[in-house]
């Protein structure tokens, strides 16, 4: 993913898609009493049988309850699965034997339980190689790439918890990862695997850590921000965001665009770091994997179907 200007704030976004949903909600009430009041009288002289009015009454109420399930999902899912979405910190090198690493960076992500120890995340996070032309183009010429730390912070716990390679896809960018001490999510719960298939049109609701430790600082309370302002790249801000219980993730809304194979376009928010978080849908059920965004296309964001993240689940839990 590539790196955005300004940090995205999740009130913001949170605040603006609650009036939004409001106002429509708002807007199907009046529809609702207006059309209630246009049929229960002239359709009752003109002889209309009850059932159809109570049909039509049914309808509306549906489609009243329905827009307000849709208003309250990102609060449910990020009330109801926040301690489960975790932010990914790691360090890698690519380079040739006997030689000074050619290339030695920092990776930052996102991730979610989806098994016992299990944590689904993308590929370019868990193999930070991946993609990257140049890093490759070193590997084709008999360069070797390595991770010399992975590790993931939860939110409500002070200490991150190590993470080991469980499987990758060759054809999406997705990942599984292994959970070294299962004890230190033990009591975390597991997301749900949404079952149906996505369709164009609906809600979305993406969790994640946007901009990862800077985002994460630009939160915080005045007196840490100007502490870690200036070390937003450093594990050791991480470490004291965690021991102060500020890992805390960020939630955006939209629309999903389309659905193209085991690709999701949709126009929920997201930037560097917010790779691999959840994209739940209206049922608080997890659809896909946040991946990519397009620059300079709001409606560009780009994840992968939970279809093409289940074989890799089953994978992982199968080895030893």
């Amino acid at each position: 993913m590539s790196e955005p200007e300004i940090p995205q704030e999740s009130n913001e976004v949170s605040e603006s898609w609650q009036q939004t949903v409001q106002a429509v909600l708002g807007v199907a009430l009046l529809i609702g009493a207006g059309a209630m009041f246009h049929y229960y009288a002239p359709t009752a002289a003109q002889g209309v049988p009850p059932d159809a009015l109570q049909k039509q009454v049914e309808q509306l109420t549906q489609q009243v309850t329905q827009l307000q399930k849709e208003q309250g999902t990102p609060a449910l899912v990020l009330n109801r699965y926040r301690n489960s979405i975790g932010y990914i910190y790691g360090v890698y090198q690519v380079g040739f034997a006997n030689q000074p690493a050619a290339i030695r960076a920092r990776v930052s992500g996102s991730g979610f339980l989806v098994g016992d120890g299990l944590l689904a995340t993308n590929r370019h996070v868990a193999e930070p190689w991946y993609g990257d032309g140049e890093a490759e183009g070193m590997m084709h010429r008999g360069a070797t790439a390595m991770l010399e730390s992975l590790v993931v912070f939860f939110p409500g716990s002070p200490t991150p918890v190590n993470l080991t390679p469980g499987a990758v896809s060759s054809t999406a960018d997705l990942a599984v990862l292994r959970i070294e001490n299962k004890d230190a999510v033990r009591g975390l719960a597991v997301l749900p695997l949404a079952t149906a298939n996505a369709s164009p049109g609906e809600l979305v609701t993406v969790i994640g850590y946007p901009m990862g430790i800077a985002g994460m600082v630009a939160k915080s309370p005045s007196g840490v921000y100007q502490r870690l302002a200036y070390r937003h790249n450093d594990i050791t801000a991480a470490s004291e965001l965690a021991a102060l219980s500020l890992i805390r993730p960020s939630t955006t809304c939209g629309h999903l665009g389309d659905v193209v194979g085991d690709k999701l376009i949709y126009d929920a928010p997201t930037a560097h770091g917010g790779s691999g978080g959840p994209v739940f849908n209206s049922n608080a059920e997890v659809i896909g994997v946040n991946s990519a965004y397009i620059d300079g296309f709001s409606g560009g964001t780009l994840g992968f179907s939970v279809e093409a993240l289940r074989p890799l689940i089953e994978a992982t839990e199968k080895k030893p």
